[in-house]
């Protein structure tokens, strides 16, 4: 343990911890180092290791303990910061997040972050991501006449979401209809947190209800049932 001390504050650091060994995803070879988490991390998103087929529309680490300035999230690629706009704390105190630029280019992004507390120590972590827009081509194509965006219908069935991943333009409305003979429901990423596109999350979904929004922000959302995480997940891919 090292002590530092500043003006007007003692800052605490300790030694960030490993997290996983490097990662490879199978579908496009990209190698990932390994990840870092600091004190009190919970979950990020995009998660380590995971590749999108868009410009993530922002970047969010959860926390189980008070955020506070001065916090900051960075995305890096070639030396170059791809955030936009200043590093936000949720107003529950249990997250952070920040834009990412839309023109990003495909690659390897390596996000590192300063997670601080109210007393004034601020921790180090860090972990990877991907942007690959060829994998577009998985995603069922939705997005219909560019001028008139339509309703898209999104079946809950047999423990699964289908179509699971959809391609869509930006102010189509979702629909999420249960035709299962269970409870289910809708929740961004991660879990169980919940926190990257909040108003993607529903309340509980009897058989036979539905849930819907309309999403006006550009890039990939990717989804999950919170009552069956593991093995219902889903993703949106939405475009101007």
């Amino acid at each position: 343990m090292v002590i530092v001390v500043a003006i007007g504050a003692v800052r605490l650091l300790v030694p960030p911890q490993p997290m996983d060994a490097p990662t490879q995803d199978e579908r496009t070879n990209a190698i990932f180092a390994t990840p870092v988490k600091s004190p009190h991390w919970v979950s990020n998103t995009p998660q380590h290791a995971s590749t999108f087929a868009a410009v993530p529309i922002n970047v969010v680490i959860d926390v189980d303990f008070d955020l506070a300035p001065p916090s900051q999230i960075s995305i890096v690629k070639d030396n170059k910061d791809y955030g936009v706009g200043q590093t936000t704390i949720d107003k529950n105190k249990l997250a952070m997040r920040r834009d990412m630029d839309k023109s990003a280019p495909d690659g390897i992004y390596t996000v590192n972050y300063e997670a601080c507390w109210p007393d004034e120590s601020c921790h180090d972590g860090s972990f990877q991501f991907a942007i690959d827009r060829r994998l577009a081509d998985e995603f069922e194509d939705h997005r219909g006449r560019p001028d008139i965006p339509p309703d898209i219908g999104i079946s809950i069935e047999n423990g699964a979401f289908v179509p699971k991943k959809i391609r869509i333009r930006k102010n189509t409305r979702v629909i999420w209809k249960n035709n299962d003979t269970v409870d289910h429901y809708i929740n961004t990423d991660p879990h169980p947190a919940h926190t990257y596109y909040p108003a993607q999350n529903s309340k509980l979904i009897k058989p036979g209800e539905a849930f819907e929004v309309v999403i006006s922000a550009v890039g990939e959302f990717p989804y999950h049932c919170s009552a069956h995480a593991d093995t219902m997940t889903g993703s949106l891919l939405v475009e101007d």
